[in-house]
């Protein structure tokens, strides 16, 4: 008796490890294909985010070099009268901070206002340029989670309209195309937004740290202006 009831036992074990099989052998390429094509548009702007990232990251390291000696060098060429000496300096150093203390050599003479208002416009100018991508990734950290939520309610219609069809004979297989989409699509559309929103909240911090150098060399620059001559 004990024999046949462990027979059926062992049979049905057989059969779930079976079942199983194929599902954990599946790497995450194959699950990814299992999402649909709206995958191909969370992989777009993945592609997308990781090229802002980089680019941005690369602009913003180069903006944030500066020669320790630049605005003491600016400040004696001032103070001799080589104001054309002062601005060439400005034009070889091409920083934002270069180009900001350039537009403000250019309005000497001028009253004080003018050339704070100036350096002000150009500054907004270096901003920016140094802003230039994030909109795509402030697009893509609200928008990927949502083209997965997209995913997860065409997936789920698809397995109900596959139940519909099928009527009586109801198979987990016939469902399975409209859940994975739905599952898929869901994973994607969050881990695409996450990494995005992640990369503009690095390269907004980076940009902020960067801003407050430039109002720094600024202040440096109009005290210069405004020591009293010897």
């Amino acid at each position: 008796m004990n024999l046949l009831q462990i027979a059926p036992v062992q049979d049905t074990l057989q059969q779930i490890t079976t079942a199983v099989e194929p599902a954990t052998s599946m790497n995450a390429l194959d699950l990814a294909f299992k999402g649909g094509w709206l995958m191909i548009v969370l992989l777009v702007l993945l592609l997308l985010s990781v090229y802002v990232l980089i680019e941005r990251t690369l602009v913003i390291n180069k903006a944030g070099k500066e020669d320790n000696s630049f605005m003491n060098r600016i400040k004696d060429y001032i103070l001799d009268g080589k104001i054309e000496t002062a601005m060439t300096l400005c034009r070889n150093t091409n920083t934002p901070s270069a180009r900001m203390v350039e537009k403000g050599i250019s309005r000497l003479g001028r009253p004080t206002a003018d050339v704070m208002s100036a350096i002000e416009n150009q500054g907004n100018i270096e901003i920016s340029k140094l802003e230039k991508g994030l909109p795509l990734l402030a697009t893509t950290a609200s928008g990927a989670p949502m083209i997965g939520f997209l995913g997860t309610v065409t997936g789920m219609v698809k397995a109900f309209m596959s139940m519909a069809s099928a009527g009586a004979n109801v198979d987990v297989n016939i469902l399975s195309t409209g859940i994975y989409e739905a599952l898929v699509t869901t994973v994607g559309g969050l881990i695409v937004g996450i990494i995005a929103l992640f990369a503009y909240n690095y390269l907004t911090t980076r940009i902020k740290g960067i801003v407050n150098k430039l109002e720094m060399r600024i202040m440096e620059f109009m005290d210069i202006l405004n020591e009293p001559a010897v």
